[in-house]
């Protein structure tokens, strides 16, 4: 397979198009349709519950539900006991027991639901009054009892253990870790040990702080009447206490830097749940809402959508793919998903960036049209359920939206332009800030996908989210780190060979922002040194070391080294710098055997005496140096700088990489060897430092 990177993917436009499928014209669209929301009436208490009333007659049955505005809040070493004071709702109160409270639901035939921030009961509606009352005990006098936590801390432990076996709960929690982050309200993952953790009390103060009617919304829809239903909920209500809410704050997520692949092993998995995720700030009462959410339609939204007719339609990879992009009033996130087989993960990855790319070009007026016929259609249908009304209600009041919003909404989504589209995929498509998630078999999968990052590296974590630190296999007896460096000198051409090398002067080619640059070296023993990276004949950045001296120029300007700086590329400044690791004082450290890009290697940490690591990977097989890391730190942050060497080509006797291809951070060069001169005659005054 042709190899290829998330980077090198910038350069693939590519845009697909419906009318690569076999559809018949779509006929010119008309105006929005005028939309006609079924009425709501309202009414607020004193103690600030707010109540929204929706009469529907067809069916004599109603539902209530009571919403409760619960800010995100960190719980700590108990994890998971907000979920279970949600669950201990459901299981009595104080004046009627678990089994009488059932007992009454079943008695009337009604359905009845608790969570963390919401009561839910429905039923005939000449049982209202007993409906409201039965809520209205749960929200007021919920009791909490030891016997029930403990059968709930069990079902939760019994389900945390079916988690850890389910590749897509697998992939939503390490989602949540990798978007957020474990310091954040929705980045914690319950553990088993954090619910073991929760007391009866913590449950009880979740209820006593957060079960308040000044954060509560109650929606009442069905075979009601405005003026009766008024006068039973104030009645039944009144009496219930506000009370003084807590508030957060918390440090907003950010996207990577660069584009990571992240890999969760699923032992003995025939597909890979792939997740391109990544968090984002869209709140839904800001302007890009509507038309980032058509724009998100678009790319993997629907069923018709770019993303599933490329994996679904062209190749076949998967039964669906989708995308979401989530608003929220702390931090939304993106996420495009799909479940592929093993030996399609690397392929699929690779279609899923493409689409991500090609989205940021723009969009087709076809398309574009396609798309909001399809959003209309969706409103429309969900316009026939009366919950969708008073659902709408509660939506502006907690998301301070404009009383109007729903309205026009079909009339906002119609004036979306193609231009529209293309500004919201450049804020909210990041094929290059992207967190790609793989969690299958690592053993068929994870190599390939190395091929795909930036920095040829994959980061393994566990189901939770922690960085798992891969076991490498163990070296053969008799090898160690100078065995490994004395194989290396024997693979590219032997001591007596290098040691007749006094310079070399070498220029190799590359492409930078579009521009033709050379890199010219020369180096010369002992410890001289020169960098010269060109365009055209513009110097864009130099090094020069002269064997006592260094200076540094670019751009910015020039500046002498000193100190570390100085310090430093003296130590670079050697043609063959391990023939003198042991001399400068060099740590040496074999970590094992690992495999890059199929081939396995000898995994070696190099620690300079300033403190400075690399870390070399030595083929098994010919012992020559493939691959070499170090760390960055810039002020956009760390970043791991990786350089690849293939190609090695004899030069009088020794052996030297023709082809160099060097990632930074989101950078990514591939250089090219044009000329390489051993033991040439150097230009007089080649390493002055001025």
């Amino acid at each position: 397979m042709k190899k290829i990177t998330i980077l090198s993917l910038v350069g693939l436009l590519t845009i697909p198009t419906f009318a690569q499928l076999d559809r018949s014209q779509r006929p010119i669209a008309g105006p929005a349709p005028e939309i006609k929301i079924g009425e709501s009436q309202s009414f607020t208490l004193d103690n600030g519950l707010k109540v929204f009333v929706v009469e529907n007659h067809k069916l004599p049955r109603v539902a209530i539900s009571l919403s409760f505005d619960v800010k995100p809040f960190t719980e700590g070493k108990k994890t998971g006991y907000s979920n279970i004071a949600g669950d201990l709702l459901a299981t009595g109160t104080k004046t009627m027991s678990k089994d009488k409270f059932n007992e009454s639901v079943d008695f009337i035939g009604a359905n009845f639901n608790t969570s963390s921030s919401s009561l839910y009961i429905s039923g005939l509606s000449k049982y209202n009054e007993k409906l409201i009352s039965m809520l209205a005990d749960v929200a007021m006098n919920a009791n909490f009892t030891q016997e029930e936590l403990d059968k709930l801390k069990k079902q939760y432990i019994s389900g945390l253990a079916s988690e850890k076996d389910d590749p897509d709960a697998i992939a939503n929690n390490v989602r949540q870790v990798l978007v957020y982050g474990k310091d954040h309200p929705y980045g914690e993952l319950p553990t088993e040990e954090s619910i073991e953790r929760i007391e009866l009390e913590d449950a009880k103060n979740y209820y006593s702080t957060y079960f308040k009617p000044n954060i509560a919304y109650m929606a009442i829809v069905g075979d009601v009447n405005f003026k009766k239903v008024k006068k039973l909920v104030t009645k039944t209500f009144s009496d219930w206490k506000k009370g003084e809410i807590p508030s957060f704050d918390y440090d907003k997520p950010q996207a990577p830097e660069a584009t990571e692949i992240v890999f969760v092993n699923k032992p003995g998995a025939v597909q890979s749940v792939i997740s391109v995720c990544y968090p984002v700030d869209l709140k839904p009462s800001d302007a890009d809402k509507i038309p980032s959410s058509v724009m998100n339609t678009l790319f993997g939204g629907g069923f018709t959508s770019r993303l599933n007719l490329n994996l679904r339609e062209n190749h076949s990879y998967t039964y669906g793919a989708r995308s979401t992009l989530s608003d929220d009033q702390l931090i939304g996130y993106f996420n495009a998903t799909a479940k592929v087989r093993n030996e399609v993960t690397d392929s699929a990855v690779i279609e899923t960036m493409k689409e991500m790319v090609n989205m940021l070009q723009g969009v087709t007026a076809d398309e574009l049209q396609g798309i909001k016929n399809y959003i209309t259609g969706n409103f429309a249908i969900g316009l026939e359920n009366p919950q969708t009304v008073a659902r709408f209600e509660i939506n502006k009041q907690i998301n301070n939206l404009p009383s109007d919003y729903y309205t026009n909404y079909l009339k906002n989504v119609a004036v979306v332009s193609e231009d529209d589209i293309k500004t919201m995929a450049s804020k909210y498509i990041r094929p290059m800030n992207a967190y790609i998630l793989v969690v299958g078999n690592k053993d068929e999968v994870a190599d390939d996908l190395k091929k795909l990052s930036p920095t040829g590296q994959v980061t393994f974590l566990d189901n939770q989210g922690n960085v798992v630190v891969e076991t490498l296999k163990p070296v053969p007896a008799g090898v160690t780190s100078q065995s490994v460096i004395n194989g290396y000198i024997n693979a590219i051409g032997g001591m007596e060979n290098i040691q007749k090398v006094n310079n070399i002067k070498s220029v190799m080619s590359a492409e930078m922002m579009g521009k033709a640059i050379s890199i010219e070296v020369t180096a010369a023993n002992p410890n001289k040194f020169l960098l010269e990276m060109k365009m055209g004949e513009m110097v864009v950045q130099k090094q020069v070391y002269n064997g006592l001296k260094g200076m540094e120029s670019g751009m910015q300007g020039s500046r002498e080294l000193e100190g570390d700086d100085l310090a430093s590329l003296a130590l670079e400044a050697q043609i063959f710098p391990e023939l003198n690791y042991e001399k400068e004082n060099f740590t040496l450290e074999l970590k094992g055997i690992d495999k890059v890009s199929g081939e396995e290697v000898y995994v070696m940490d190099i620690t300079n005496p300033l403190g400075n690591k690399m870390t070399n990977y030595y083929s098994v097989n010919t012992g020559l140096l493939i691959q070499s890391e170090t760390t960055e730190e810039t002020p956009q942050g760390a970043f791991i700088a990786t350089k690849k060497l293939s190609n090695y080509t004899e030069v009088n006797g020794v052996m030297f990489p023709y082809s160099i291809k060097q990632s930074f951070g989101p950078q990514t060069f591939d250089m090219k060897m044009e000329s390489m001169e051993v033991n040439s005659k150097l230009t007089k005054g080649v390493f002055s430092v001025e």
